[in-house]
């Protein structure tokens, strides 16, 4: 896809997502000259967000809908571990849940800092969850990592001091399926809450953009792994990486319109039920993790399922370190290895290329792959009822 003219993307309706997956390296890139333009209010705002807390840690709730809900549970579980947990705590809470349930997931006395992501801004549960928080929480703040300068939520908060909006234009996606929002919103929240220095993270962003180049590259070696007799797709991985496994099944949901069964699971738990899934059509795909201890598992699970016989379909995505999945896989360079929430990028885009080639290949047109119009790139049909202490 990476290299057909313009003409011939525009006959399949792939001309906006082959684009908007192929241009994200340049976007992570460019996502470090907005943070440092921001970079002196960020660190204000963040030390508003100590202060909050007092005493107690402040909780740092990363929300969003769909794709914006799966940034933040892929950022949780790095962030556990390096981020400053000794006056944060880090949580992913859905809009979907705060917004329909907000006493069950949102606890009045704890300071909160609500990160909203969002790729427009308009989706109904996105100021609707900053209107449930407000009603709920006694000490709020507001952080914005939106893609839309118009959109609403970036104009509820213009002036207000309580927040800190980021913009991130560039990566407004245009196509269905959200690609450069979902990688570029995970990056910015990165920058600002990594505690890793600022040079380590540059180095750990450029190296993400070499991978996510050699994905473009050698796209033929992601369509080799496709076929008309694969009818399910399962994504498996562990911590982060095991997290952004729902982000990979999604797309190729949203991109086939349903066409393809997925499922996703961390490499661990697949084998308490949900293993049932494969058969002689189902592609599984792992996200090795580059921590040694945790490799140990994904590997396991990459082995058992190839010795299981049911299905040939097997293929590990991982940096070159090792030990290695010996049978199909994408693997990186391992000169540098990246931490799970960095390797998210550039893996991502491999799920995000073979989620668009499987779309042409049962006959969808990635750009508008719902012909039914039941499923739209904002939201609709979303009634949000007066809430009530």
């Amino acid at each position: 896809m990476f290299n057909k003219s313009q003409e011939e993307l525009s006959a399949l309706g792939a001309s906006i997502t082959t684009s908007e997956i192929k241009r994200q390296p340049h976007l992570w890139e460019g996502c470090l000259g907005i943070y440092d333009e921001s970079e002196a209010q960020i660190k204000a705002f963040l030390e508003k967000a100590r202060e909050l807390g007092g005493s107690r840690r402040t909780h740092i709730v990363f929300t969003g809908a769909g794709t914006s809900a799966y940034v933040g549970d892929t950022l949780t579980p790095y962030l556990r571990h390096r981020g400053d947990n000794a006056d944060f705590v880090f949580q992913a809470l859905p809009t979907t849940d705060i917004v329909s349930a907000p006493l069950d997931f949102l606890r009045p006395d704890d300071p909160t800092m609500l990160v909203s992501f969002a790729r427009s801004g308009n989706s109904p549960e996105s100021l609707a969850a900053v209107e449930r928080a407000s009603a709920v929480v006694k000490d709020l703040l507001y952080l914005n990592i939106t893609c839309a300068p118009e959109g609403a939520l970036a104009h509820r908060f213009a002036g207000d001091d309580s927040s800190l909006t980021l913009l991130i234009p560039d990566a407004n996606d245009q196509g269905f399926a959200m690609t450069g929002s979902y990688s570029c919103m995970l990056l910015m929240a990165l920058l600002i809450f990594d505690t890793a220095p600022k040079s380590q993270k540059l180095a750990w962003i450029h190296q993400a953009a070499q991978m996510g180049r050699m994905v473009v590259e050698h796209e033929d070696r992601i369509f080799s792994w496709l076929s008309t007799d694969i009818n399910r797709i399962t994504y498996l991985g562990s911590g982060s990486l095991g997290a952004m496994a729902r982000e990979a099944q999604l797309k190729i949901l949203e991109l086939t319109a349903g066409k393809i069964a997925t499922s996703f699971d961390t490499s661990m738990g697949y084998r308490h039920g949900p293993k049932s899934f494969v058969d002689g059509k189902t592609l599984v795909i792992d996200f090795v993790s580059n921590d040694s201890y945790t490799r140990q598992y994904d590997l396991d699970i990459l082995n058992e399922i190839s010795s299981d016989s049911i299905t040939q379909h097997i293929v590990a995505i991982q940096q070159d370190a090792e030990p290695l999945f010996a049978g199909t896989n994408f693997t990186f360079p391992g000169d540098t290895l990246l931490p799970e929430a960095y390797a998210a990028l550039p893996f991502m885009m491999v799920a995000q290329t073979l989620a668009l080639n499987m779309s042409v290949l049962v006959g969808n047109t990635p750009d508008t792959p719902s012909p039914s119009g039941t499923v739209n790139r904002v939201v609709k049909g979303v009634v949000i009822h007066p809430f009530e202490l």
